[in-house]
């Protein structure tokens, strides 16, 4: 199904839960703590972390309030553009390695890149 965009997709909630749930931890914060500041029941904060519940946009806006976050950071993976805070999440991945690490993880990315770019072919074959 085509929008005025061209885009429409279903919204991934696992993968809101799951950025809700590492913005919560990163900030140590409790999920009880959490959802009285954003205003919902911990069951239901409990239920969003998981994705077995829809989150509402209002909900979804008074979290990032609440974790001091943009909604971006917890959208990111539905949109069809958000390079800026992938390039984020890239650097917090990387914040706390050693040389070592960075090295490594440069050439994971460096041949993954490559892997990518030497097979698009096979990308327009399946249709995505």
């Amino acid at each position: 199904m085509q929008r005025e965009l061209g885009y429409y997709m279903e919204l991934n909630y696992k993968a809101i839960g799951r950025r809700i749930k590492t913005a919560r931890v990163n900030a140590k914060i409790t999920q009880e703590k959490l959802s009285e500041t954003a205003g919902i029941s911990p069951t239901h904060l409990s239920n969003i972390e998981t994705g077995t519940t829809r989150v509402s946009l209002n909900a979804i806006v008074n979290i990032a309030n609440a974790l001091k976050i943009t909604c971006d950071d917890l959208l990111c993976d539905n949109v069809v553009r958000a390079k800026i805070q992938l390039e984020r999440d890239i650097a917090f991945i990387l914040e706390d390695c050693d040389e070592y690490e960075t090295r490594i993880i440069r050439d994971l990315a460096a041949a993954a890149k490559e892997t990518l770019r030497r097979d698009a072919h096979l990308r327009k074959l399946s249709g995505k």
